[in-house]
């Protein structure tokens, strides 16, 4: 790829990863049309908290996983990423029970996803080191997240 198409990439993911966190706070008035459809067509089974969770996590997920893939190294993101589908496993599993026992699943994701986000920030640093002093680190940074993607194993 030339150099443009990459810098603006980088942008787009830049921009895409500004957008993160808002995408993860909850919006008021979706809080009043969930209370208004749970009301009057279905019954739902699980609460309103777990079902903005549901909803908020998984567009998180992807935006963070593509980052870190394209602008950082493919094969702990697909780690990563695995990890975080077995894990969102548990955590459903595990709200269907007690709701401590949902509790380690939900960090376990979090702790994921700042994994991610961090390779993400990583690859956009590097990418900004080349652009700006002609230092490539991508060997250093592909080794260390390799490295450190087999601690996303310990609970």
């Amino acid at each position: 790829m030339d150099q443009e198409a990459v810098g603006n990439i980088v942008l787009l993911a830049i921009i895409t990863l500004i957008s993160v966190p808002r995408g993860s706070l909850p919006h008021k008035c979706e809080f009043y049309e969930r209370a208004a459809q749970n009301g009057r067509s279905f019954q739902r089974t699980g609460t309103l908290a777990f079902d903005q969770n549901c909803v908020d996590a998984y567009p998180t997920f992807l935006v963070v996983l593509w980052s870190a893939g394209l602008l950082c190294s493919q094969v702990p993101a697909a780690f990563a990423g695995l990890m975080y589908l077995f894990v969102r496993q548990k955590y459903f599993v595990g709200y269907l029970g007690e709701r401590t026992q949902s509790t380690p699943g939900y960090i376990f994701g979090k702790r994921i996803i700042l994994f991610l986000f961090l390779m993400s920030v990583a690859g956009i640093f590097n990418y900004y080191l080349i652009f700006f002093f002609g230092s490539d680190f991508e060997n250093y940074i592909k080794t260390v997240s390799t490295t450190i993607s087999p601690l996303l194993l310990i609970p």
